[in-house]
Protein backbone atom coordinates (compact mmCIF):
# COMPACT_ATOMS: atom_id res chain seq x y z
CA UNK A 1 0.00 0.00 0.00
CA UNK A 2 1.39 3.44 -0.90
CA UNK A 3 1.77 6.28 1.57
CA UNK A 4 -0.90 9.01 1.43
CA UNK A 5 0.69 12.08 -0.12
CA UNK A 6 -2.20 14.47 0.39
CA UNK A 7 -4.73 16.06 -1.87
CA UNK A 8 -3.54 18.48 -4.49
CA UNK A 9 -5.41 21.74 -4.96
CA UNK A 10 -6.96 20.45 -8.18
CA UNK A 11 -8.35 17.36 -6.41
CA UNK A 12 -10.14 19.23 -3.63
CA UNK A 13 -13.88 19.75 -4.00
CA UNK A 14 -16.33 21.82 -1.98
CA UNK A 15 -17.93 19.53 0.59
CA UNK A 16 -15.02 17.12 0.96
CA UNK A 17 -14.51 16.41 4.66
CA UNK A 18 -12.51 14.43 7.17
CA UNK A 19 -13.10 13.55 10.83
CA UNK A 20 -10.84 12.34 13.61
CA UNK A 21 -11.70 11.29 17.15
CA UNK A 22 -9.58 11.88 20.26
CA UNK A 23 -10.24 11.08 23.92
CA UNK A 24 -8.62 13.65 26.22
CA UNK A 25 -6.40 12.00 28.82
CA UNK A 26 -4.52 13.22 31.88
CA UNK A 27 -1.31 12.53 29.95
CA UNK A 28 -2.50 14.79 27.09
CA UNK A 29 -3.04 17.65 29.55
CA UNK A 30 0.39 17.12 31.12
CA UNK A 31 2.21 16.90 27.78
CA UNK A 32 0.41 19.93 26.37
CA UNK A 33 1.31 21.97 29.46
CA UNK A 34 4.96 20.94 29.06
CA UNK A 35 5.05 21.80 25.37
CA UNK A 36 3.08 25.05 25.59
CA UNK A 37 4.25 26.25 29.00
CA UNK A 38 0.60 26.80 29.99
CA UNK A 39 0.28 25.56 33.55
CA UNK A 40 -2.90 27.51 34.36
CA UNK A 41 -4.36 25.82 37.45
CA UNK A 42 -7.69 25.65 35.62
CA UNK A 43 -6.06 22.83 33.65
CA UNK A 44 -3.67 21.43 36.24
CA UNK A 45 -5.18 21.76 39.74
CA UNK A 46 -8.44 20.00 40.60
CA UNK A 47 -8.93 21.93 43.84
CA UNK A 48 -8.48 25.29 42.11
CA UNK A 49 -10.69 24.30 39.15
CA UNK A 50 -13.46 23.05 41.45
CA UNK A 51 -13.98 26.64 42.64
CA UNK A 52 -14.42 28.03 39.11
CA UNK A 53 -17.49 28.31 36.94
CA UNK A 54 -16.48 24.97 35.34
CA UNK A 55 -16.52 23.06 38.63
CA UNK A 56 -13.59 20.86 37.58
CA UNK A 57 -10.47 20.89 35.44
CA UNK A 58 -10.80 21.60 31.75
CA UNK A 59 -8.51 20.81 28.85
CA UNK A 60 -6.52 23.59 27.27
CA UNK A 61 -8.58 25.12 24.47
CA UNK A 62 -5.48 25.15 22.29
CA UNK A 63 -5.03 21.40 22.87
CA UNK A 64 -8.47 20.73 21.45
CA UNK A 65 -7.85 23.19 18.60
CA UNK A 66 -4.54 21.48 17.79
CA UNK A 67 -6.47 18.47 16.51
CA UNK A 68 -7.66 20.71 13.67
CA UNK A 69 -4.02 21.18 12.66
CA UNK A 70 -3.65 17.40 12.63
CA UNK A 71 -6.39 17.01 10.05
CA UNK A 72 -5.03 19.80 7.85
CA UNK A 73 -1.48 18.45 7.89
CA UNK A 74 -2.25 14.75 7.68
CA UNK A 75 -5.60 14.26 5.95
CA UNK A 76 -7.30 17.24 4.29
CA UNK A 77 -5.51 18.55 2.31
CA UNK A 78 -2.71 16.60 4.01
CA UNK A 79 1.06 16.50 3.51
CA UNK A 80 2.39 19.61 1.82
CA UNK A 81 -0.46 21.88 2.93
CA UNK A 82 0.57 25.14 4.56
CA UNK A 83 -1.69 26.20 7.46
CA UNK A 84 -1.99 30.00 7.23
CA UNK A 85 -4.96 30.96 9.38
CA UNK A 86 -7.49 29.86 11.94
CA UNK A 87 -10.48 31.79 13.22
CA UNK A 88 -12.40 30.00 15.95
CA UNK A 89 -14.74 30.33 18.90
CA UNK A 90 -14.70 28.25 22.04
CA UNK A 91 -18.29 27.29 22.81
CA UNK A 92 -18.02 24.81 25.72
CA UNK A 93 -15.29 23.36 27.92
CA UNK A 94 -13.67 20.01 27.25
CA UNK A 95 -12.86 17.79 30.23
CA UNK A 96 -10.47 14.93 30.86
CA UNK A 97 -12.14 11.78 29.56
CA UNK A 98 -14.21 13.60 26.92
CA UNK A 99 -14.13 12.19 23.41
CA UNK A 100 -13.71 14.98 20.88
CA UNK A 101 -14.79 14.56 17.26
CA UNK A 102 -12.92 16.96 15.00
CA UNK A 103 -14.23 17.75 11.51
CA UNK A 104 -12.92 19.83 8.64
CA UNK A 105 -14.86 20.43 5.43
CA UNK A 106 -13.75 22.23 2.29
CA UNK A 107 -15.92 25.34 2.07
CA UNK A 108 -14.20 27.49 -0.54
CA UNK A 109 -11.36 27.41 -3.05
CA UNK A 110 -9.48 30.42 -4.40
CA UNK A 111 -7.38 29.64 -7.46
CA UNK A 112 -5.10 32.60 -6.83
CA UNK A 113 -2.54 31.26 -4.41
CA UNK A 114 -4.16 27.80 -4.13
CA UNK A 115 -6.00 28.94 -1.01
CA UNK A 116 -8.59 26.68 0.56
CA UNK A 117 -11.00 27.65 3.34
CA UNK A 118 -12.28 24.82 5.50
CA UNK A 119 -15.16 24.94 7.95
CA UNK A 120 -13.90 23.35 11.17
CA UNK A 121 -15.59 22.17 14.34
CA UNK A 122 -14.92 20.09 17.39
CA UNK A 123 -17.78 18.37 19.19
CA UNK A 124 -18.26 16.39 22.40
CA UNK A 125 -21.45 14.33 22.65
CA UNK A 126 -22.76 16.06 19.50
CA UNK A 127 -22.37 19.50 21.14
CA UNK A 128 -20.04 21.99 19.51
CA UNK A 129 -17.07 22.94 21.65
CA UNK A 130 -15.15 24.81 18.91
CA UNK A 131 -16.39 26.29 15.63
CA UNK A 132 -14.45 28.20 13.03
CA UNK A 133 -12.67 28.42 9.73
CA UNK A 134 -9.17 27.39 8.75
CA UNK A 135 -7.25 28.60 5.74
CA UNK A 136 -4.52 26.63 3.99
CA UNK A 137 -2.45 26.78 0.86
CA UNK A 138 -2.72 23.44 -0.90
CA UNK A 139 0.03 22.21 -3.20
CA UNK A 140 -0.66 21.98 -6.92
CA UNK A 141 0.10 18.99 -9.08
CA UNK A 142 3.51 19.18 -10.66
CA UNK A 143 3.39 20.23 -14.30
Amino acid sequence: MSEFTGYKYEDLEIGMSHETVHTISEADIQRFAEVSGDYNPLHMDEEFASKTVFGRRIAHGALTASYISGILGNNLPGPGAIFIGLSMRFKRPVHIGDTVTVRAEVAEKQDRGNRVTLKVECTVDDKRVITGEAEVVAPRREA
